[in-house]
């Protein structure tokens, strides 16, 4: 034995312990690996924030009225060119797809509005029309109802008329959509159930003056009278700070009817979704930070659908960013909050036949769009048209107006045609002046419609949850494809809601209207609409 192996003593032993290090070694080396591994799984899931009452839940749902997966590819493109990004960048909304919803009413396989919502408000399909009601015209329990019959705080959000068929689906029962009269005296609690909704924020004055009402009330001096908040206009909403000076109950109306289109709205007149929805997430988080529970919270993007109605793409993408900001406001608040959150998000159905092509020759078709003609326009056509038919003054002066102020400064068109231009100066009908706008536009960007209703096509899902096991519970209930009656069916199992129960206690509430159903649906159409 060499004097070098002495004093190592024991080779076989250091041999081993060597094996043994290089071991551990490897060992070390495949755990990091592990550990980094699920680090990034982890952090790639929705994150845990804060400690939380297991019980207490919001939920927030929200509906792209008449978006469909075209009206989102039209919107990313706008988007990229408009603020120069770059192809992979995407909207809010792309980060939190989960799946797709089919859309069919219990009479048709293109669903209207009012039976889009009561899908998800009831989790039953119903005929076009139907607002919070079957097929046979009962009466049925919603989530919003269910919901603050336990206890919740409930809120509704919209950019159309509150009494519209989505909003009004939620909070009201009535045959049909045209009611809104008596949709009205539902949500502000004159039925069986009393109040149930305790924060309103849309447009909609009219149904609730005397001077529209057909039975003269005025609903807002009832209101206050019954202990609402009642703001009417951008001032007095302002008083509101976003959510953190509101009484409630709260019966914000900031608009006759409708909201303009974001395109159109004047920020110092009507304030953007995004500021509404913040107002009431904050003002019902405040409501309910001392409670067992938290609220349920209806969210739309309510104007999407009326772009796609009237076949405007340059209206459709502002409506689709604007509905698109105001969902990263309401995720960022959901992301700091302590209280357990779901967002869900879906539209009720599409509407246009929107696609982003369009042949504009009989030759071989280009394959482009050209979202810069959107850009172009500052304007919707339902503003543009207004201006034409009011014009005051000669033939010439308004062919002036037509070619230079429409067509030039607030379209961007300079390839006009003289056909086009007398067709704008001698059209009488406001609609058809609408239509020829939006019809140059579209057809300068090569964007398609092949409707100016609805179609058939399946609608996103997207959704959100700030808690890790709520995310999985989510996933597993509305991951792929989906009937739209699912996602009500998931969000009353998600606040532990029992429909049945509230369908029995809406049942004798005034839901005709005011005739037979022989006789009224002899003088009306589909939708409750009077017919000539």
């Amino acid at each position: 034995m060499s004097e070098s192996t002495a004093l190592l003593g024991n080779t076989s032993r250091i041999n081993g312990i060597f094996r043994n290090r290089k071991l551990h070694k490897i060992l070390l080396a495949i755990l990091t690996v592990v550990l980094i591994t699920l680090y990034s799984y982890e952090e790639s899931l929705p994150p845990s924030s804060g400690h939380h009452k297991s019980q207490k839940k919001n939920l927030i749902f929200f509906v792209t009225d008449g978006m469909g997966p075209a009206s989102l590819s039209l919107t990313r493109s706008f988007r990229q060119l408009t603020q120069d990004l770059p192809i992979d960048d995407i909207l809010e909304l792309d980060h939190h797809l989960i799946g797709s919803s089919r859309t069919r009413s219990s009479d048709s396989l293109i669903t209207d509005s009012a039976a889009g919502a009561t899908a998800f408000s009831c989790a039953l399909k119903s005929y076009n029309g139907a607002i919070g009601v079957s097929p046979l015209r009962n009466p049925c329990g919603t989530i919003l109802e269910a919901a603050k019959f336990k206890g919740y705080m409930t809120g509704l959000v919209v950019t159309t008329r509150i009494t519209d068929a989505t909003p009004a689906a939620f909070s009201s029962h009535a045959d049909y959509r045209i009611q809104e009269d008596l949709i009205a005296l539902h949500q502000i609690g004159e039925y069986p159930l009393g109040r149930m909704v305790d924060l309103i924020i849309g447009g909609g004055r009219s149904h609730y003056t005397s001077r529209v009402r057909k039975d003269g009330r005025d609903l807002l001096h009832e209101s206050t009278q019954n202990g609402w908040q009642v703001v009417q206009n951008r001032k007095e909403f302002d008083t509101l700070q976003l959510g953190t000076n509101v009484s409630l109950p709260l019966l914000a109306l900031i608009a006759e009817n409708d909201v303009p289109f974001d395109i159109d709205r004047d920020p110092k007149v009507y304030p953007s979704l995004e500021e509404q929805a913040l107002t009431a997430i904050k003002a019902l988080s405040e409501a309910t930070k001392d409670s067992d529970e938290g609220f349920f919270l209806l969210i739309e993007g309510s104007r999407i659908d009326h772009a796609g109605h009237q076949n405007d793409p340059a209206a459709q993408v502002r409506e689709v960013l604007a509905f698109d900001k105001a969902f990263k406001a309401v995720l960022d608040f959901a992301e700091q909050s302590e209280v357990e959150t779901v967002l869900i998000s879906t539209s009720d159905h599409e509407t246009g036949g929107l696609v982003t092509a369009r042949q504009v020759t009989e030759s071989y078709p280009d394959y482009i769009w050209l979202p810069e003609v959107l850009a172009n326009s500052s304007h919707s056509g339902e503003y543009l048209k207004s201006l034409i038919y009011n014009f005051k003054g000669t033939k010439t002066e308004k062919t002036k107006f037509v070619k230079h102020d429409i067509m030039e400064n607030h379209l961007g068109i300079t390839d006009y045609s003289e056909d086009e231009i007398n067709s704008l100066v001698s059209e009488n009908d406001q609609n058809k002046i609408q239509d020829l706008i939006n019809i140059m536009v579209s057809f300068r960007a090569q964007v398609g419609w092949t409707t100016h209703g609805h179609s058939a096509v399946d609608v996103n899902i997207y959704a959100y949850s700030n808690r890790r096991d709520r995310w999985h519970d989510v996933l597993d209930h509305l991951q792929g494809n989906h009937e739209n009656i699912e996602i009500g069916q998931y969000m009353a199992k998600y606040l532990d809601l029992d429909l049945t129960a509230i369908t029995e206690l809406v049942k004798d509430t005034n839901h005709s209207p005011g005739a037979t159903i022989a006789e009224f649906e002899k003088s009306h159409d589909t939708y409750g609409h009077k017919l000539n």
